[in-house]
């Protein structure tokens, strides 16, 4: 659930003001462990710290907070729109301790930044070379560095309880999709591998599926997602206007069915250490 490719316009979702909206949720949904993972990691004040794939900056801005005025966040995302924003929100907020730069995570280098830290979600998932993506960040940090992960590593884990086959559709028709645009989505399986291949240490994997039910907060981040998910796929010519609706009602009238539950998609949180 979040973005890539050549042009404003491919990005997965968009970069418009709703998507923007609906990263914001994300990011506050997933704060929390992005926060445990960043301490495990041994982010703190005074070191330089990439956020890859930053977006509009949620996570950038927190990532900031924490390095202090004597550290430095380096945001970089190819997409201008979502840059502005964030460059924007800076200034609002008066940071002079990060710092954007427009690059597209597929194409040429990452610069050499001797960086303390490096964080990535759900961004390996979106490239078309994963694995090369790796190595540049390995090459962009200094001896003894942590990079922090979250990607999915099983997205058909997504469930509505009690089933859903509505939901279940949808849900392959996003995986279809997003295979064909070159991403992989259960990138995470292959992750651990790749980065103890390039010279990282693995420290710690964990796994997130969680069970959430309408009153959890939680629960709004998948629910935002089926609205923008179906729209994209009717933009692709997955389905038409009339099924998609169809799939959108049916979709909410079994989540709001009492003892109504989504299981959410899988993630793998990796703690790796450049060797």
């Amino acid at each position: 659930m979040s973005a890539t490719r050549t042009g404003e316009k491919d990005y997965v979702l968009g970069t418009h003001d709703e998507e923007i909206e609906r990263l914001g949720l994300q990011h506050r949904v997933w704060r929390p462990r992005a926060s445990d993972a960043w301490r495990r990691a041994g982010f703190g004040v005074g070191q330089t710290l990439i956020d890859l794939g930053c977006g509009p900056g949620y996570a950038a801005i927190d990532l900031a907070e924490i390095a202090g005025p004597s550290g430095r966040v380096v945001g970089i995302d190819r997409s201008r729109r979502f840059l502005d924003v964030l460059e924007e929100r800076v200034r609002q907020r008066g940071l002079t301790n990060l710092e954007t730069l427009e690059r597209d995570l597929d194409e040429g280098a990452l610069p050499s930044l001797e960086a303390h830290g490096a964080w990535a979600r759900w961004v390996f998932a979106f490239v078309r070379r994963p694995r090369d993506l790796v190595a540049r960040v390995h090459t962009a940090l200094r001896p003894g560095a942590r990079f922090a992960l979250h990607e999915y590593v099983h997205y058909e884990t997504w469930r509505v309880a009690p089933r859903c086959p509505e939901h279940e559709a949808f849900v392959k028709l996003v995986i279809e999709s997003w295979r064909e645009s070159g991403g992989e989505p259960d990138v995470g399986i292959d992750l651990p591998r790749w980065l103890a291949a390039t010279g990282f240490e693995i420290e710690s994997l964990r796994t997130f599926a969680d069970l959430v039910a309408a009153d959890d907060y939680a629960w709004q981040w998948p629910q935002a997602f089926i609205g923008s998910g179906l729209r994209r796929l009717v933009m692709l010519g997955k389905l038409t206007r009339e099924q998609a609706r169809d799939m959108e009602q049916r979709i909410a009238a079994a989540s709001a069915a009492p003892h109504t539950w989504f299981v959410l998609p899988a993630v793998l949180e990796i703690v790796a250490r450049k060797i």
